[in-house]
């Protein structure tokens, strides 16, 4: 196969309705080889800009990051150096807190119908396919990388990926580009290094075509998890309530163990949560879903807690709580209010609800919980004590006290958009309804 702008453009169909196109560039052969190569499709260049993302981890980073620059403004290219916070947590590697914050960076940069380009090729390929392998990774870690997947809100693209490492340095060397050779590739330390230089060579020494076949091997097992995962992914869905975004555990256990497991996997990814492990797998398995009802066991996860309420899982985010002694005031022509560590609250037109004429003349607080309050509730009948409401709609204990009330000019109007008292319902005319967005992983979700 030979290396050339046309066969680059023949892997880039996307890129030709992208608004922008962005690549990562590390001065390296593989970045270089592929951006020198974009260089010459007259109808791409013009959206593509270099992106070198600049970690600190070497004393060389400053000196890297002039030398990308020099070599996109002699090729006519875009470029950006973005600065990341690439310290590993504790019990991460160095590899996987680089990576991470690699992958974040070009998560926030890429806006719908952008288009990302990595250069990793058919020898990375390899390295990804084994170390997934010694990890004891399933059928979704052998498949290693996609040549073409979704990213962020946009896509992100592996063309050289069905190139060996060879063919891109022969090229290289033909064009006589000059790029930078990190020092840290070398060091052993690190698992894939290990493999590329101890490892590796040996195998080939055995089985010559090795790059070719694992590849082959990690199609064949992303073909077996695509069509596994669709018949996962509609059995969740069937199990899953949107709105508390929890899954039914009645439901679970009514499929085998091995769906029970595919079924976790989709709904802890629909979430945006790593895959778990086999001992956290196997602690829900045994000891959440065949707890007693009444019994409320946690399994930590992704920094998250996986735990039931009655007979639905949930993935609890860990997050700092609000200070529920605050008091917020709101004022009637303002249709949002931030909830600092809790999202917002707003108002939307709604036929039923608060009259707007009243909203609008009231004096108007957002509170938390604090222990005995009570509301009356249309068409029913008494007071009703907040804790017996939550209790009977079913939400869970660490969601309570989170829930937002607002009142008017002193007195319990709306619980979130969950519940309008008696005193101030109003139907068929103009009226608000309250609405909490409250804030999970960083983002509001609709309750």
């Amino acid at each position: 196969m030979k290396l050339t702008a046309q066969f680059i453009n023949s892997q880039l169909a996307p890129c030709h309705t992208a608004n922008n196109i962005f690549i990562g560039y590390s001065g390296g052969v593989d970045s270089h080889v592929l951006l020198h190569l974009l260089t010459d499709i007259p109808e791409l260049k013009h959206k593509l800009t270099a992106v070198y993302v600049h970690h600190g981890l070497q004393a060389s980073a400053d000196h890297w990051a002039a030398h990308c620059q020099l070599i996109t403004e002699h090729l006519g290219v875009n470029f950006k150096c973005l600065k990341v916070n690439a310290q590993a947590l504790p019990g991460q590697s160095s590899e996987e807190a680089a990576r991470n914050a690699r992958y974040q960076v070009f998560k926030n940069l890429l806006d719908k119908d952008d288009v990302l380009l990595f250069a990793q090729h058919r020898d990375d390929q390899l390295e990804t396919v084994l170390l997934q392998l010694f990890r004891g990774a399933g059928l979704k870690g052998l498949s290693a990388m996609p040549v073409a997947t979704n990213f962020a809100a946009g896509m992100l693209i592996r063309p050289l990926l069905d190139i060996s490492q060879q063919l891109i340095i022969q090229y290289g060397e033909l064009h006589d580009l000059q790029w930078i050779e990190d020092p840290s590739n070398q060091d052993t330390q690190f698992d894939r290094n290990f493999l590329r230089h101890e490892i590796i060579p040996l195998l080939e020494k055995r089985w010559p075509s090795l790059d070719k076949t694992v590849a082959r091997v990690a199609g064949h097992c992303a073909d077996a998890h695509a069509m596994l995962s669709v018949s996962a992914q509609h059995n969740m869905h069937l199990l899953y309530d949107s709105q508390k975004r929890s899954l039914s555990i009645p439901g679970l256990l009514e499929h085998d163990y091995v769906t029970r497991q595919w079924v976790l996997r989709e709904w802890l990814h629909h979430l945006g949560a790593r895959m778990p492990t086999q001992k956290v797998m196997t602690a829900i398995m045994q000891d959440i879903l065949l707890a007693r009802p009444e019994a409320n066991p946690v399994v930590e996860h992704n920094g998250m807690t996986i735990q039931r309420y009655r007979e639905d899982l949930y993935l609890v985010a860990v997050h700092i709580k609000p200070e529920l002694d605050q008091v917020f005031n709101w004022a009637a022509n303002i249709e949002s209010l931030s909830l600092p560590e809790n999202g917002k609250l707003l108002v939307i037109k709604a036929d039923t609800g608060i009259p707007r004429h009243i909203w609008q003349h009231a004096d108007i607080q957002v509170k938390y919980r604090q222990g005995g309050e009570t509301i009356r509730l249309p068409n029913r009948a008494g007071r009703h004590s907040l804790k017996k409401l939550y209790q009977d709609s079913g939400i869970p204990p660490w969601q309570r006290d989170l829930i937002p009330l607002i009142y008017l000019d002193g007195k319990l109007a709306a619980i979130a958009n969950l519940f309008i008292s008696a005193d101030f319902f109003g139907e068929k005319t103009n009226c608000i309804t309250p609405v909490w967005q409250q804030a999970i992983d960083g983002k509001l979700v609709y309750q």
